[in-house]
């Protein structure tokens, strides 16, 4: 029987990116991770004047952390904020956190980060939307105050801007590059024609010119028409093996085009499908039948896992995955390679080749303001998914497309392409 196809747009959600591990390496020398904020000699500077919002720790090194504790994304700022507590534990005695509150807006942002310029904050953390980031970061590159921000819109990174999160280009170059090195050859694509696509888009076509893959097709679907069109243009090509490899990028409709391919009667063993990070943890991903054996690029679990079950106990509920990225944050403004710098948080330290090791694994900026995340290859398999590769740092491309954004790489969920 013929299946029906709908297409459910406008409805968006954060994009689930975090997880990983606390100390260690992953194959990195010892003395290149992220070392813990060691008791040293203690850090002198002038008294800090007088500062509003929520005063974590007296260090003499002030550190604001800009978070969405008010407005739509509150739930999300309120567990990083959390973290962030967490993390000072571990941090040391010598930054002091002053978490403010930027109520989502780009205004909001832009307005608590001149605030903690007046207030002498030698390093600003956050906000968590691009628009805000943006906002924010012009305030403290225009002050000469270096900010790591929390979106993975990599349109806002700019030397002295970093991004504490996974960008597209960087989880698809890992992905692809598996493939690559797998034996992939001839590759297509599936990717929702929105500001995700766009994004995904320009890191796909980024990866497989790097890595020299053939491209036989991007289709791009937006509604319900467009999507059965992107369906029926590669199967031809899928069914005469002329694609060994398809990127389905999207969670939601990527079971829908499972169901789709193994109705079109193209065969499960003559490709590889490949999946975005996005796709961690989606259930009806996990229990598709055609998509088992496919693969998908995320961070190590490890860390979100140790950092549940403490945050659990103290807090009585689950984090965000977001909440890992605040916890590194916080690790790394305590750092003493970087605190202890003149000036402190410099960018050359910042930015060493070597990188961190944080929650989610390793992890280093680019000068660009772009961060390279180490990403493990997982694989589904019988309604589970199970590490296939472990964590590298996978590149990425070198001449990446970087589309304007306004917000982070919000996916679209709940949307489907066949109705069963």
């Amino acid at each position: 029987m013929r299946r029906a196809l709908r297409f459910l747009l406008g409805f968006c959600a954060l994009a689930v990116v975090a997880a990983c591990s606390p100390t260690a390496d992953f194959g990195f020398p010892a003395n290149t991770g992220l070392p813990m904020p060691s008791s040293g000699a203690p850090v002198t500077a002038a008294p800090l004047p007088p500062a509003r919002g929520d005063i974590v720790g007296s260090g003499p090194v002030r550190v604001a952390v800009l978070l969405p504790l008010t407005g739509s994304a509150s739930t999300v700022g309120g567990s990083m904020a959390a973290a962030s507590r967490m993390a000072m534990e571990i941090a040391g005695g010598n930054i002091q956190l002053v978490i403010k509150d930027t109520g989502g807006t780009a205004s909001g942002a832009r307005a608590a980060a001149q605030a903690a310029v007046s207030e002498k904050a030698s390093l600003i953390l956050g906000p968590l939307l691009a628009d805000s980031v943006a906002a924010a970061g012009a305030v403290a590159k225009s002050a000469d105050i270096p900010l790591i921000g929390f979106s993975n819109t990599s349109a806002v990174a700019e030397p002295g801007v970093y991004l504490l999160n996974v960008m597209p280009e960087v989880e698809v170059m890992r992905s692809i590059g598996f493939a690559r090195a797998q034996g992939a050859q001839a590759i297509a694509a599936l990717i929702p024609d929105n500001a995700y696509g766009q994004l995904q888009r320009a890191a796909f076509e980024a990866a497989t010119r790097e890595l020299n893959l053939t491209v036989r097709g991007v289709e791009m679907f937006a509604d319900e028409a467009s999507g059965r069109r992107a369906i029926e243009a590669l199967v031809p090509l899928l069914k005469a093996g002329q694609i060994d490899t398809l990127f389905l990028p999207d969670r939601a409709t990527a079971p829908s085009f499972g169901i789709l391919l193994e109705a079109a009667g193209v065969r499960r063993d003559r490709i590889v499908i490949i999946g975005s990070a996005d796709w961690e943890g989606d259930n009806a991903i996990l229990n598709q039948p055609y998509l088992s054996g496919a693969i998908y690029p995320a961070v190590d679990p490890n860390g979100l896992a140790m950092l549940a079950r403490e945050y659990q106990t103290r807090f009585g509920g689950a984090p965000h995955p977001f909440a890992t990225l605040a916890y590194t944050a916080v690790l790394l403004a305590g750092n003493d390679a970087l605190v202890l710098t003149q000036p402190r948080y410099a960018n050359g330290v910042l930015t060493r080749l070597s990188g961190f090791t944080g929650r989610d694994g390793p992890f280093r900026f680019l000068p660009d303001g772009r961060a390279e995340y180490g990403l493990v290859i997982k694989q589904i398999l019988q309604g589970r998914a199970q590490v296939l590769d472990p964590v590298r740092l996978g590149g990425v491309p070198a001449q990446t497309a970087r589309p304007s954004g306004g917000g982070n790489v919000i996916p679209p969920v709940g949307a489907s392409l066949v109705s069963n």
